[in-house]
């Protein structure tokens, strides 16, 4: 976290650098909280997005009852693992009715779902959040409405559409500047795998390398294909001097 403490920015780091969470249900027979591990995603506005099985105790929970929260945390470090930074999100949640989209980008973040992402029982599921809750340290324990976690994309509609072909186009083109997007702007070291492109929207770029993540954020917000390419240009630029 940056010496300026930003709440809001704090929460959707962690969002949208996730590999898993933890899914707080209420059980369909008891009433009782249940939790289970899952794997996480974002929607280009930042909203969860889960890969879940018809057959697991937390989909028949949810189907009973939309209301969960979704724990998510740092990646884990030696240490004080009440340490990490964490964010919890509460809302409810849908099966998405045409999962296109959403499933790229899962895949894209979680590419080992491939195997079993089309099977009969699992579908993607959205959680529409409500509020959320930060522990970021000490002193820097918030609650936040569902504003201050999402994305805006009232104004980004041609920015979205231009998503999947943006990524395609970094991944194969320009894996250079990628891996500098997150060895020097990110601050992560290299990784096993290349660094590659998994998610777009208007306040930055998402990046994965095997089970490694990380954010860069744009100067500032940008809306369409054109904004994109130069913003991306702008980043690169900025890498190699630093």
């Amino acid at each position: 976290m940056s010496s300026e403490f930003e709440p809001g920015p704090a929460a959707k780091q962690l969002l949208r650098t996730s590999f898993q969470g933890a899914l707080g249900t209420l059980d369909a027979e008891t009433g009782a909280p249940h939790v289970s591990l899952v794997t996480v995603a974002t929607a280009p506005d930042g909203a969860p997005i889960l890969l879940l099985s018809d057959l697991a105790r937390h989909t028949r929970n949810l189907k009973a009852d939309d209301r969960v929260s979704l724990l998510a945390s740092e990646a884990t470090t030696p240490g004080d693992p009440l340490a990490l930074a964490r964010v919890t999100v509460i809302g409810r949640i849908h099966r998405i009715a045409s999962p296109a989209a959403d499933r790229n980008r899962f895949l894209a973040r979680q590419p080992e779902a491939a195997e079993y992402a089309d099977f009969p029982d699992f579908g993607f599921y959205r959680l529409e959040p409500e509020s959320a809750h930060l522990v970021a340290g000490f002193g820097r324990i918030v609650t936040l409405s569902a504003a201050d976690i999402m994305t805006d994309l009232s104004d980004a509609q041609a920015l979205v559409e231009a998503e999947p072909g943006a990524i395609e186009h970094m991944n194969a083109d320009h894996a250079d500047a990628v891996a500098l997007y997150a060895e020097k702007l990110a601050g992560k070291g290299p990784a096993e795998r290349p660094w590659r492109v998994c998610g777009i929207d208007p306040e930055g770029i998402d990046l994965v390398a095997g089970h490694h993540a990380a954010r860069v954020d744009f100067p500032e917000r940008i809306t369409t294909p054109g904004a994109l390419r130069s913003a991306l240009k702008a980043l690169a630029d900025q890498a190699r001097a630093s």
